[in-house]
């Protein structure tokens, strides 16, 4: 991959002159079917311009109670679109057609916000990694359909799930009105993701980029890195799921493991048994031994696996965890 970006070739991407940055474009928006994409610096600004794109201030999204761009974004909904939140109590950050429809606000009763957007996460963050039930996103548009609602997918971990479930990229874009896929997390990538949709929203994400700072000059070498991580990384994310799973029948034998959720792709979830141990003595003893985990709050401690997690380490971490 850094081979690959060193040598890549660049131009100005600020006047769409990059041809690494618009290779890639292209071939991402071809494998969803889309007519364009756009190449940004971070996941979170490619969401922050997708809902801008279908909002306008004072609108209301839809999302799962557990979606990253309620919790995860700094509030930028808000802040860049002047938008709020309406959340669902769904299952592991999933939501039913049913419990999206119920949370649409009637569109003739403007003492409420007008309800513009439904944000799905694919697969789930705070959910541990869940992945949709395709069917369940076809009914769910057919209620964007029904209320005229824009649909947006947050595909930070999309690639997980179309490895996982062996589902097809163009089904995806054939659903979502916008779709912004992650390059940094399971494909490897230094930075990157990209928003896909029609000609005429990408070509409105691109001034709304400008605005969020986006604008890049010679961003080929990172894009390099996403056309490399297509080409050679898709397929070994199984890999990680492996690992995940691995790790997680090793905590549920650990005495001090209170619960560990579903482990379906490459993040685990698990809550330790406080009566045993504390969570933060546990988080201690890890690093003590050089091991890194992530405290999500409410007593939940995450794992995710990745590119850079490899075989040597994942056989010295189980026996690390069986030591404690």
């Amino acid at each position: 991959m850094l081979e690959a970006m060193m040598t890549a070739e660049v131009g100005d991407d600020v006047f769409k002159e990059d041809p690494s940055v618009n290779a890639l474009e292209a071939k991402v928006a071809n494998l969803f079917g889309k007519e364009a994409a756009l190449f940004f610096p971070s996941g979170s600004m490619t969401n922050q311009t997708a809902i801008k794109l279908h909002t306008n201030p004072g609108d209301q999204l839809i999302c799962d109670k557990y979606a990253h761009v309620y919790n995860y974004e700094g509030g930028g909904a808000s802040f860049n679109s002047g938008v709020s939140c309406k959340l669902v109590d769904g299952m592991r950050g999933m939501m039913t057609a049913a419990q999206v429809e119920a949370a649409v606000n009637p569109p003739d009763f403007y003492h409420s916000p007008f309800t513009s957007l439904v944000c799905i996460e694919n697969t789930t963050n705070k959910g541990g990694g869940a992945c949709w039930d395709f069917r369940e996103l076809q009914r769910i548009k057919k209620v964007c359909e029904k209320y005229n609602l824009g649909y947006h997918l947050d595909g930070a971990r999309l690639w997980n799930a179309l490895v996982a479930k062996e589902e097809l990229p163009e089904d995806y874009g054939g659903l979502f009105d916008t779709i912004s896929i992650c390059f940094s997390k399971g494909l490897g990538c230094p930075v990157g993701s990209v928003l896909v949709g029609s000609e005429e929203k990408i070509d409105r994400a691109l001034r709304i980029r400008k605005i969020l700072g986006g604008g890049m000059r010679q961003a080929g070498y990172l894009a390099a890195a996403g056309s490399y991580a297509l080409d050679h990384h898709l397929q070994r994310l199984v890999e990680d799921h492996d690992k995940a799973r691995e790790i997680g029948e090793v905590l549920q034998g650990l005495p001090y493991i209170k619960k560990v959720e579903p482990i379906e792709t490459n993040i685990v979830i698990f809550e330790i048994n406080e009566e045993v141990m504390s969570s933060e003595m546990f988080v201690r003893k890890l690093e003590d031994r050089n091991v890194y985990i992530i405290g999500m709050g409410q007593g939940k401690l995450r794992i995710v696996t990745h590119l850079n997690y490899t075989d040597e380490m994942h056989n010295v971490f189980l026996s690390t965890l069986e030591v404690l």
